[in-house]
């Protein structure tokens, strides 16, 4: 999906003439049709001859791809449709159709210079989820960010007294009487947002904040669940609790984020080239040797850059001469019959097809960057590899 996100991106037409068309679960495809025809009757209106040429063409190609369905996939249909050509005067429609990582609430039709992708940007984002939680005396908050997304899941009201004693209670006693109510807040704080976090099977780590100095003693007494404590990312001051405190971690926060996300993938290419060093067989890289690998069952982290420019693709020529394989898209791929440059006709998203397959074999899938020296060395001897469970024989 980022490869296609990727791919999408740069794309832009010379005139609104890319159509974007997100279909959400279980809607009528019959009336999706409708809207089309609606939509081509329009575009007959258009006075630029090249446009409404171009518009018309998408507009038909997709209902073609429409009649394939008699219901949308559980998650829905996103439909990508348009005249993707560099060249002027010689139109290229080009159709691309995925079904979405998670179910779609919203219907779009759209028809611009760009293709309209944050909608699917943003499910790929909420795949990274983070703990929040923002607690002080008078109450905490326990929350989820889903990509861009805070989500409050649950308020707990304190039963801590104020700092000024009752009447007829010595201070002592009432000091005794607020520790312990402060103690019982905070188990049942660590309880609550243990139970919560490990539902989550995509959490990156846990924030904690507050007004107060609370959350510090939070951190430090590990009220947490043990298999939680090493995803704490760090401690940030607040403001305020409730949604409002929330959102302040995350922009306080930003920066525990990205140093987290950018030490786990510095350890891993580090151990991924200490294994390569060693050549004790536990690192390999290269497509040909990574889909071995996943033959033998053998990969415990599949590692993908995100300079990785490959498909699995369908090339036509001219001369009728065909082939499918998998090609480099920075390269361009000549006909070795005639030497005449090939066309794609059809892929399919290598990234995405190796990472299911890794997934389903138990595998973990790590996506590098290329900001990093080791991101970028990585991408120069492939962009593609694997640390292994044990060598292959």
């Amino acid at each position: 999906m980022r490869k296609l996100l990727k791919t999408l991106e740069t794309f832009r037409g010379r005139h609104t003439e890319l159509i974007s068309l997100y279909i959400p679960s279980g809607h009528n495809i019959q009336e999706i049709m409708n809207m089309l025809k609606q939509e081509y009757a329009l575009t007959q209106n258009v006075k630029s001859r090249t446009t409404r040429h171009n518009v018309l063409n998408a507009l038909e190609k997709t209902m073609n791809h429409l009649r394939l369905f008699k219901k949308t996939p559980p998650n829905g249909l996103v439909i990508f449709c348009g005249n993707v050509s560099k060249t002027e005067g010689q139109p290229e429609i080009k159709l691309w159709s995925v079904e979405p990582p998670q179910p779609l609430a919203q219907k779009i039709y759209w028809c611009d210079q760009n293709f309209v992708l944050d909608p699917l940007k943003d499910m790929i984002r909420e795949r990274e989820v983070y703990g929040l939680i923002v607690i002080d005396t008078s109450g905490s908050d326990i929350g989820l960010l889903k990509g861009k997304k805070v989500i409050l899941e649950k308020h707990i009201d304190s039963l801590v007294p104020g700092k000024t004693s009752k009447g007829g209670w010595s201070q002592q006693r009432y000091q005794r009487i607020r520790e312990e109510a402060k103690n019982e807040h905070l188990k049942k704080t660590g309880e609550v947002a243990s139970k919560i976090f490990s539902e989550e099977k995509d959490l990156k780590g846990v924030i904690i904040g507050g007004p107060g100095p609370l959350k510090e003693r939070f951190k430090e007494g590990e009220y947490l669940d043990y298999r939680l404590q090493n995803k704490v990312l760090g401690v940030v001051d607040t403001s305020y609790t409730s949604i409002q405190g929330l959102q302040e971690i995350i922009q306080r926060g930003e920066s525990l984020i990205q140093e987290a996300s950018a030490t786990k993938e510095r350890h891993i290419m580090e151990e991924f080239f200490e294994h390569l060093k060693k050549d004790d067989g536990l690192s390999v890289y290269g497509l040909e040797e990574v889909e071995h690998a996943l033959d033998y069952g053998a990969v415990k982290t599949l590692l993908i850059s995100e300079g990785f420019n490959w498909t699995r693709a369908k090339l036509t020529c001219s001369c009728g001469y065909s082939v499918e394989k998998d090609v480099n898209l920075d390269r361009v791929e000549k006909c070795p019959k005639c030497g005449k440059e090939m066309t794609i006709e059809e892929e399919k998203d290598l990234i995405e097809m190796l990472s299911e397959r890794a997934k389903s074999l138990g595998s973990e899938v790590e996506i590098i960057s290329i900001d990093s020296r080791e991101g970028e060395q990585f991408k120069e001897i492939g962009g593609i590899g694997a640390i292994l469970r044990y060598k292959i024989v």
